[in-house]
């Protein structure tokens, strides 16, 4: 008897499908290659998706961040409140604009930054809090939007993970100043690129001056920037993928739900009430033996990865601000801990099915 191998499972799958290759052709054919009306009509598309007055295209995630920083002021001598348990971008966009990040701990529950914690590390240098929608779970915004009108601080929301995740029915990118990423292994993907969505004009108007070299008027420069432009192959991209996003996410969220309802002897992701989850990752915790366990499953066929193995705060490019082990001791173990399955829209049912059972046969 012959057994036919299984394909292996990645962790994250990027669709390119008809629609996004007719799209660029066309952009080919135009002879208009770098920003035009493609990005003006993925931002319409996106800023109407968010629910925010303004969406500024730019040309990464990271992009994104330090273009909205400096879009409120944030240089030399200000600090920047966010959490240590990311991806590097969102406190090396701080240091990029003159700024120190100030790392505050997480919250156990979804591994975002913990709000109860943020008031003690305000202090008269503060300029801005920098919360992460970390693995497409809204953080909690409504009282970090709330500290931030209190303290007068610029709230900046690093969404890189979370297109179309909610609270309170209102999706994440409209509480503060928003801030997505439009990488090939995100929700989405525009190839490389980044969105900024604001509800305040004066914000966006900084922030199309400072992703142009600075300039309104052309060779006029107004304030400090670079070239942070998205260009109008991205955007023919983004538009097709956008219109299908909601699909996907709904399909990431059904396959979560049958993983956490498979899974034993795991913690798995848990999702606040009134949340929407977009679940650009399934992470799951494994207190014991993690880097055997990933072993194991890539054996099996199956994919997965660490988001992250290491702290921010841990990182060598950051130990300079002297934060040592157990700074951060909810961070801390997360990164110990942490280790993320299949979840894209990908995944037939049999995938999700084989991704739990054999979890639970490795797990004994």
């Amino acid at each position: 008897m012959t057994t036919v191998p299984r394909p292996f499972i990645p962790v994250a799958r990027p669709f390119i499908g008809e629609a996004e290759k007719r799209a660029v052709l066309e952009v080919l054919d135009s002879g208009q290659l770098a920003a035009g009306p493609r990005v003006e009509a993925f931002e319409r598309a996106f800023a109407d998706y968010i629910g925010a007055r303004h969406a500024i295209a730019v040309n990464s995630g990271t992009a994104a961040l330090v273009v909205a920083l400096q879009a409120h002021g944030v240089g030399p001598g200000d600090e920047v409140i966010t959490t240590p348990f990311s991806f590097i971008a969102t406190a090396t966009s701080i240091i990029a604009s003159g700024a120190t990040p100030v790392f505050v701990d997480i919250d156990p529950f979804d591994l975002n930054l913990d709000p109860e914690k943020v008031e003690d590390a305000i202090t008269e240098r503060t300029k801005a809090i920098l919360p992460v929608h970390l693995y497409g779970h809204p953080a909690r915004i409504s009282e970090l939007a709330e500290l931030a009108e209190d303290f007068s601080l610029a709230l900046i929301e690093d969404a890189a993970q979370a297109h179309g995740a909610e609270h309170a029915g209102r999706r994440v990118g409209t509480f503060g100043t928003g801030c997505f990423s439009f990488y090939p292994t995100k929700n989405m993907t525009t190839g490389e690129g980044g969105m900024i969505t604001t509800n305040d004009d004066e914000i966006a108007r900084r922030a199309r001056l400072i992703r142009n070299h600075g300039q309104e008027v052309r060779y006029r420069h107004d304030l400090f920037g670079l070239n942070w432009r998205m260009q109008d192959l991205n955007a023919a991209i983004g538009l097709a993928q956008l219109e299908q996003l909601e699909g996907w996410t709904r399909a990431r969220i059904a396959n979560a739900e049958r993983l956490s309802s498979l899974i034993r002897g795991f913690e798995t992701p848990r999702v606040r009430d009134g949340d929407r989850h977009v679940f650009h990752q399934y992470t799951i915790r494994v207190p014991r033996d993690r880097d055997q366990l990933q072993q194991q499953l890539q054996e099996a066929g199956i994919g997965t990865a660490i988001h992250y193995p290491v702290p921010i705060h841990q990182q060598p490019i950051i130990r300079e601000l002297g934060l040592g082990e157990g700074a951060f001791p909810v961070a801390e173990a997360a990164a110990a801990q942490v280790l993320s399955l299949p979840v894209h829209p990908g995944l037939q049912p049999e995938d999700v099915e084989f991704i739990a059972a054999t979890l639970n046969r490795l797990h004994g």
